[in-house]
């Protein structure tokens, strides 16, 4: 069910590719998380345009969009072509509509699921991007953009406060604007045998005007791995804290894949800070299967409580958790496939399926 075409345009060309296959294979496994009114609400998948001469001067606009089932996101790059050894900067445009079930949404089955808090951001953001000449190891992009986050309940009306009756935003209405000044530099290197890769996050808001948010925002991932004879060990530590004014939604969610696998998104907790460690042992079983053995562990760092409102402890979160299990990945002609099977602290077992990469 994917499919790509190009379209000629004079001198240019303009490639279209969709490809709904792999996640409506992800999207048959899982419930949606509400009830979905319209034909159109059932559909899943990407679409990506490129034209790499938009203006005769070699100029290139990408359009993305990805949906999923309570969830869009879409994306307008343009692009002026600069020489190599010089920054490269691009204007872009996005717009994503995500659930916030991180920090909103409800954990049942002793924390291994988080269930929908009707809370819904819808973003809208405008800025510019800059990307500095890389080095030998070194990477860094700068950025600045305005941001227009409302909130919105499952019925599409906007919201001011959550079932509790605590604000959802920072300035008190239906939305909050910001202007944000973002830094991101990454080292890399690599052996045969091992890699190793930091990557560092820092956010500014800028208070342009008198109700726009203030802060500052920091983030860290470091990762290492190893090759062990056949086996590989994959470590990771990631980490970060944010100071200043903040909405509820700003803060960091913990736990759920990607965080603490045994987990619900954001069921560990939600707070100002974050330390979360993750590793992974892989090893062949044959030429295509894969098996491996994982242990996460997160913490707040006792600050849930610094959040406005305090919504992790409304909803009983732990604040710190520790899950484990083991995986499969399947690998074949079409693509591949991901099974996890995780238990948390509560002796709560958890089944992750994931497909990616079909043809």
């Amino acid at each position: 069910m994917g499919a790509q075409k190009s379209i000629h345009a004079g001198k240019a060309k303009i490639d279209v590719n969709v490809d709904f296959t792999h996640k409506l294979c992800a999207a048959s496994m899982l419930p949606s998380l509400r009830s979905t009114g319209s034909p159109l609400s059932l559909i899943i998948g990407s679409l990506g345009i490129k034209h790499p001469n938009l203006f005769g001067g070699s100029e290139k606009l990408d359009v993305s969009w990805d949906k999923g089932l309570s969830d869009s996101n879409v994306i307008i790059a343009y692009r002026r072509p600069r020489p190599e050894w010089l920054s490269q900067k691009c204007f872009v445009i996005q717009h994503s509509f995500s659930p916030e079930i991180g920090v909103h949404g409800t954990p049942i089955d002793n924390f291994s699921r988080s269930g929908s808090g009707d809370v819904n951001l819808s973003r809208i953001s405008v800025g510019l991007n800059r990307s500095e000449p890389a080095t030998s190891d070194w990477s860094s992009t700068t950025s600045i953009k305005f941001e227009h986050v409302r909130i919105v309940n499952d019925d599409g009306r906007s919201i001011t406060r959550d079932i509790d009756g605590f604000p959802l935003t920072r300035s008190g209405n239906p939305h909050d604007n910001m202007v944000v000044l973002k830094q991101e530099s990454q080292y890399a290197k690599a052996s045969d045998h091992s890699f190793y890769r930091f990557r560092m996050q820092i956010e500014q808001g800028i208070p342009i005007l008198s109700k726009w948010l203030i802060f500052n925002k920091f983030k860290f991932i470091a990762t290492k791995g190893v090759k062990l004879g056949p086996a590989f060990l994959l470590a990771s530590l990631t980490g970060g804290s944010i100071v200043g004014d903040m909405a509820p939604y700003q803060a960091f969610a913990i736990g759920g894949l990607g965080s603490v696998r045994g987990y619900g998104e954001g069921a560990v907790g939600s707070g100002r800070s974050c330390l979360v460690a993750n590793s992974e042992l892989t090893f062949p079983l044959n030429k295509m299967l894969d098996g491996s053995f994982f242990l996460d562990c997160g913490t707040d760092l006792r600050s849930g409580r610094l959040v406005p409102g305090n919504p992790a402890m409304r909803q009983g979160k732990p604040g710190s958790g520790v899950g484990l299990g083991y995986g499969l990945r399947f690998k074949s002609p079409i693509g591949h496939f991901m099974f996890n099977y995780a238990i948390n602290d509560f002796q709560q077992r958890t089944v992750h399926f994931g497909i990616s990469n079909l043809i």
